[in-house]
């Protein structure tokens, strides 16, 4: 039996999996429907795709996504090569994991000189996968990464073709999967005051790029026909279905926009219509087992859950926190003035600024320096008004 929490867990797949003796799907349509039954690409895996069926029911969810992402880049492999060299292809993910992050990465070659390459494989695999279970411990930036692992298995997949990640690659990948989210979601006949949070999670989660945004985004301006391979087009398309299914309800406008989106990557109306009927099939079937799925608005659900976490943080804090906010004599008058009138970006930026600067004194509350976190800070400042003295607030004079 694998178990993906010790080492050894890739070796024991390869033997109990009998590797050597089994045939692949190679096909890239089959490998990417197959993956996406799974649940992989929605970013809450129910299965694994294997020959030989591995119980996960008793497994967190950590471990779940490290045997499902390892698993994913063996069949991509498969896919470009049409063939597998179990030696080879442990090999080509390493060096492909040293490439996409050669500074972060070269420390393990430091700490564990003597590792064999599947161990190698199974640290930078864990590196990879994160999950929001623990929202206070993970990293803010990794918020919605299991949504998006199979940006490494597209840009694995490059790099089996071309020996190499072609330049920007993951960058361009990112930037297009946040544009996309935001155009489905701006297109919404019900919108929700929570999308602009789904589109701050998708941006604060991406790794290799600034994203800064398009004001005259569209279809037209995504440049998509960058993206040549079937598994980076089918992508985008049940990405941005995801999107879309926030509410539960696909309007015509917005089923319209699949079809225009499908058109500008070249594929065919009946890849979307299977697109449309998985990712509902599926959201539907799992909602009551998978807490993701479990609530009306998942990204509400985070928010309502993050907010609460926050606020008991500023509750067990509060006498540090107000000693530290009084001392800040600038913060404390634009924090008055913002009881009167709207302050304006640059008062904005300094109140986050000197906000932060607060955190870093207090141990609890250094959630806000970890990236992403920033996102925070509106619940804190919006929490801020309540801890203070009355006579702070001149809208509170008779």
């Amino acid at each position: 039996m694998i178990n993906p929490s010790i080492p050894g867990w890739i070796d024991k797949f390869f033997s109990e999996q009998k590797i050597s003796k089994k045939k692949f799907v190679t096909e890239s349509s089959s490998f990417y429907s197959n993956l996406r039954a799974t649940g992989f690409i929605y970013g809450h895996i129910i299965s694994l795709d294997t020959q030989s069926k591995i119980p996960i029911e008793s497994w967190f969810k950590e471990e779940i996504s490290k045997v499902a992402l390892f698993n994913s880049l063996l069949g991509v492999y498969i896919t470009a090569k049409k063939e597998l060299k179990w030696d080879h292809f442990i090999s080509e993910a390493v060096s492909f994991y040293n490439e996409m992050h050669p500074e972060e990465f070269n420390l393990f070659k430091k700490l564990l000189p003597r590792n064999t390459p599947s161990l190698t494989l199974e640290k930078f695999i864990d590196e990879r996968v994160q999950t929001n279970e623990n929202i206070i411990s993970k990293n803010f930036s990794h918020l919605v990464t299991n949504a998006l692992l199979f940006i490494d298995v597209l840009a694995f997949g490059q790099y089996v073709i071309h020996g190499t990640i072609p330049e920007k690659y993951l960058k361009k990948v990112e930037e297009t999967i946040v544009n996309i989210v935001t155009l489905a979601l701006k297109i919404k006949t019900n919108k929700s005051q929570y999308d602009d949070l789904l589109i701050k999670l998708f941006e604060a989660s991406i790794r290799y790029s600034k994203f800064s945004k398009n004001l005259n985004l569209s279809v037209e301006t995504l440049q998509l026909d960058y993206f040549t391979n079937e598994l980076e087009k089918s992508y985008l398309i049940d990405i941005a279905g995801m999107a879309l299914w926030n509410d539960g309800v696909l309007e015509n406008n917005e089923s319209h926009f699949l079809y225009e989106l499908a058109e500008a990557l070249s594929i065919s109306d009946d890849f979307v219509k299977q697109s449309i009927i998985d990712t509902n099939n599926f959201i539907q079937h799992y909602k009551n087992e998978i807490p993701y799925f479990n609530y009306s608005n998942p990204v509400k659900h985070f928010y309502d859950q993050t907010t609460q976490s926050v606020v008991t943080l500023m509750t067990r804090n509060k006498t540090r926190l107000v000693k530290e906010i009084i001392q800040s004599k600038e913060l404390m008058v634009l924090l008055a003035y913002s009881t009167r009138r709207d302050l304006n970006d640059k008062e904005k930026k300094k109140i986050k600024k000197q906000l932060l600067d607060i955190c870093k004194t207090i141990p609890s509350l250094t959630i806000f320096l970890l990236p992403g976190g920033s996102l925070l800070l509106p619940i804190l400042i919006k929490f801020i008004p309540t801890l203070l003295p009355s006579a702070f607030n001149e809208n509170l004079d008779d």
